[in-house]
């Protein structure tokens, strides 16, 4: 089965979505119009932020699927939710990821010593930051393996999310949050129905390629989605393949997409596309998925516009913005 290459794009639009991969920074992001008949809710995506803060825009829910540190310390998440607190969005959903390790405590408590930390931190005050009154006040939801519904809207429609900081080990490396292939099975069968998947590690083959042309991504978590098929999937961890793809489900085939500047070079990709640039995708209706690597630190073809490197957040990475008609 091919692997769709997907061009450098700033917007891609549907029927029933429309997604924005960059913007003008500075100017507001117009909203879709609503109708007697017809309401979108603006979901605004983040994901390895790793302790870096850059603006954020507006919108009705805010997602962050995973790597809120660096190196997994209350000293980096007091950081990154000291960031999210002040932000407006009513709601704000987050998963940790593999890089914090604290909130991993099964993993922590026998591997913290791989970590670089001094010592062991507690779990109190990252807990705190988390699921404390402050982070109540300012509407964050923590996730760990959980659904949680909301309306973005009185009387709009009520949305379910099932969030998970779980990724698939990959190699030798030490993980928090991580699991084997041969656990992956029966860990994604729990995942449930749900309109919107957030997860911090990616299916197999979308938006997975990594700077050394492995796919890190779950084979168990793509078969799953064929069943799940929620109208929005975020994830991120790897930085590199940032980008978004609507899969359409007609043709019942699993969803393959790579971006094209990462496929030159890679064997048994489609021809080289490296450089195509193209300012509005549009995609035809039926039911489908909006597969999102939501990752904003710079990273791989990222990492550079016009010769000068990005920061977190910057051209290229910038928060992903995407509305679904409700």
């Amino acid at each position: 089965m091919a692997v769709i290459s997907l061009p450098r794009r700033t917007r891609i639009t549907s029927p029933t979505s429309i997604v924005q991969l960059e913007y003008p920074p500075q100017a507001p992001l117009p909203k879709p119009p609503s109708t007697a008949t017809s309401n979108w809710t603006r979901f605004v995506l983040l994901s390895d932020t790793h302790s870096r803060v850059f603006p954020v825009p507006d919108g009705d829910v805010l997602l962050h699927s995973g790597d809120l540190t660096r190196h997994g310390t209350p000293r980096d998440l007091r950081r990154t939710m000291e960031w999210l607190y002040a932000l407006p969005h009513p709601v704000k959903i987050i998963i940790a990821g593999n890089r914090d390790w604290a909130l991993d405590r099964e993993w922590y408590d026998a591997n913290w010593m791989h970590t670089g930390h001094n010592g062991k931190e507690s779990p109190d005050p990252i807990a705190e930051l988390l699921t404390g009154p402050r982070a109540v006040a300012a509407n964050v939801v923590y996730l760990r393996d959980q659904e949680y519904k909301f309306r973005a809207r009185p009387g709009g429609r009520e949305w379910s999310v099932f969030g998970s900081p779980l990724s698939p080990n990959f190699g030798d490396r030490i993980r928090a949050f991580g699991y084997d292939a041969a656990d992956a099975g029966a860990i994604v069968s729990a995942f449930p129905q749900t309109d919107i998947l957030l997860t911090h590690g990616p299916p197999h083959n979308v938006l997975d390629l990594t700077k050394k042309g492995a796919t890190a991504g779950c084979r168990a978590l793509t078969a799953r989605l064929t069943v799940l098929r929620p109208r929005l999937h975020v994830f991120g961890h790897i930085h590199e393949a940032r980008g978004a793809y609507v899969h359409l489900w007609a043709a019942g085939a699993k969803p393959r997409a790579h971006n094209a500047s990462q496929l030159d070079g890679v064997q048994n990709a489609l021809a080289q596309t490296d450089g195509m640039d193209i300012d509005e995708e549009t995609v035809s209706g039926g039911e489908q998925t909006v597969f999102v690597n939501a990752a904003n630190s710079p990273s791989g073809p990222n990492a550079t516009r016009n010769g000068k490197p990005v920061n977190a957040g910057g051209p290229g990475v910038q928060p992903v913005v995407v509305d679904l008609l409700e």
